[in-house]
């Protein structure tokens, strides 16, 4: 095996999909697109990171709410030039095309064209690896989308789509906690 440089080490632990993460600050929607992302345990508990260098954070910080929203292989360059300008001089729904969709649980807008999303609210900040602990309240998805592939962030511009589903569910039945 070839050595790999350990601050690389990080790009083979890819830890979750792409989500859009939208904010209403009081008096307007932001979205950024978040490439870390994770699920804690089996309850509707999410983890994601960020921190004051993203516009987005001040609104998640003030409101302590958010929508995961997540897109599929075919909004990858949304995706991507989301993260790539900035909410403080940026109407990033009106520059995308994006559709606002008004949560039942939380300000911040759902994203119409999106696979999924989730109405969170935000329990905990763990500054030291700027992470924010989320409660999922709600979760919506698209079923009749024909692109259902989401998209994996490696970390260095590159991306993994999801490919083939492999059912083991009979075989991990027994293994599983009740309920999931």
């Amino acid at each position: 095996m070839d050595e790999l440089d350990l601050n690389r080490a990080f790009t083979l632990i890819e830890p979750g999909p792409v989500v859009l993460v939208t904010t209403h600050d009081g008096a307007r929607d932001n979205i950024m697109t978040i490439t870390w992302t994770m699920v804690l345990g089996f309850s509707a508990e999410f983890a994601i990171t960020t921190g004051p260098w993203n516009h987005s954070y001040t609104a998640l910080r003030d409101t302590k709410e958010c929508v995961l929203s997540i897109p599929t292989v075919d909004m990858i360059d949304t995706a991507v030039g989301i993260g790539v300008c900035s909410g403080t001089d940026t109407d990033k729904f009106e520059k995308f095309g994006l559709t606002r969709v008004k949560g039942r649980h939380v300000k911040a807008p759902l994203i119409k064209e999106c696979l999924a999303n989730i109405e969170c609210r935000v329990v905990d900040f763990v500054d030291r690896h700027s992470i924010v602990i989320l409660q999922g309240v709600a979760a919506y998805i698209d079923t009749a989308r024909e692109e259902k592939r989401m998209i994996h962030a490696v970390g260095d511009g590159t991306f993994i789509v999801d490919g083939d589903t492999i059912d083991r569910r009979e075989m991990m039945r027994s293994k599983l906690p009740s309920g999931v």
